[in-house]
């Protein structure tokens, strides 16, 4: 392990707020992990365990050790019923992981293309686009237990999967270090294209063709590109505030002022909203704060358009929040997370 000092921690976030880590490691080996945990520099409490960097805000130095996980490696492990299990390490990027599978000739990830982050972050928030979420598809999760310094296996019943939590952001945030994934993937495809635009766009590339897995994958790309900056090129995090969970009863109040509205009803009776169209609607699109910005082709992403500081960007988060709750009566929550916590919305 290569102990640095002082490490500058612009590159390592996609929003590109300037801030430095006291102590910062690049674990390529999770065998390692008992050792790094004994450093004197290691404290459970404060420690950060960074993936891609692509859902988090960092709001000022960190005065900790930070652990950038870059362990690589895919290998299958069995098939069987349809079905191929495959491992990844959670330093692979994911949407390289996702080309691969594709590559191997399985489906299940292809609607979760161009996502930004690594394989080990995507259980955390459990990961989802164009109708498919992470959890669909993840048979175990392979962890190292801080509580009892061994690795451990987590089937999917136990990562405790929810719309954008798990057991990793909840009761056992802080106690595991997710090392690598176990995805079940399809062998036979099956597109999935219910959700947004992908049906339309799959049609424009596919013409009087069947779709492949790939050419789903495209369409995804298409969408993501057309809407979402690339973070090389204008910081972001992605989507920034969730799809809002409101009871039915004020969805259909909401309704009959905006007969227009995205809305999706749930399994519990509730509806999800969209909340780039909310976000839209109230005018916010090209929204400025210092170097901060509400993208102008996307309105769910908030973008560094001019060396942003971390001021800038909570300053902007709020204005959205409460211009939102102002109009529709409904309170957004934000994906990323921020660091230190004490900072959040």
């Amino acid at each position: 392990m290569n102990l640095q000092h002082h490490v500058d921690l612009q590159p390592f976030n996609t929003f590109g707020l300037p801030a430095r880590a006291r102590h910062f490691i690049e674990l390529t080996d999770p065998q390692e992990l008992p050792a790094l945990c004994r450093l004197p520099e290691f404290q459970r409490d404060t420690v950060l365990w960074l993936g891609g960097g692509s859902n988090i805000l960092l709001m000022e130095d960190y005065p900790g050790l930070v652990v950038k996980m870059a362990n690589k490696g895919i290998r299958e492990i069995k098939r069987g019923n349809g079905s191929a299990y495959i491992e990844a390490q959670a330093g692979e990027v994911w949407h390289d992981f996702v080309l691969h599978t594709i590559n191997m000739g399985l489906s299940g990830l292809e609607n979760l293309s161009l996502i930004p982050g690594t394989v080990g972050a995507s259980p955390v928030q459990n990961i989802g686009a164009y109708g498919v979420e992470v959890k669909d598809v993840i048979e175990s999760v392979r962890c190292f237990d801080l509580d009892t310094q061994q690795f451990v296996e987590l089937d999917n019943a136990a990562c405790r999967f929810s719309y954008r939590e798990s057991l990793f952001k909840e009761a056992g945030k802080g106690r595991y270090v997710i090392v690598s994934v176990v995805f079940a993937l399809k062998t036979e495809f099956t597109p999935n294209i219910r959700y947004g635009d992908l049906a339309a766009v799959l049609a424009e590339i596919c013409g009087s063709r069947s779709p492949e897995v790939i050419d789903v994958s495209r369409a995804v790309c298409t969408i993501r590109s057309s809407k979402l900056p690339d973070p090389k090129v204008l910081g972001n995090t992605g989507s920034f505030f969730k799809n809002p969970v409101v009871s039915s009863e004020h969805a259909a109040k909401l309704a009959e002022q905006y007969p227009n509205m995205p809305a999706y009803p749930q399994a519990d009776g509730s509806v999800k909203l969209a909340a780039g169209w909310l976000i839209d609607q109230c005018g916010l699109k090209g929204h400025t704060i210092g170097g901060a910005a509400v993208h102008d082709k996307q309105a769910l992403v908030l973008v560094n358009k001019n060396h942003a500081s971390a001021e800038d960007v909570r300053q902007l988060a709020l204005h959205v929040r409460q211009t939102v709750s102002d109009t529709f009566g409904v309170t957004l929550h934000t994906e990323p997370v921020w660091l230190p916590e004490t900072r959040a919305l």
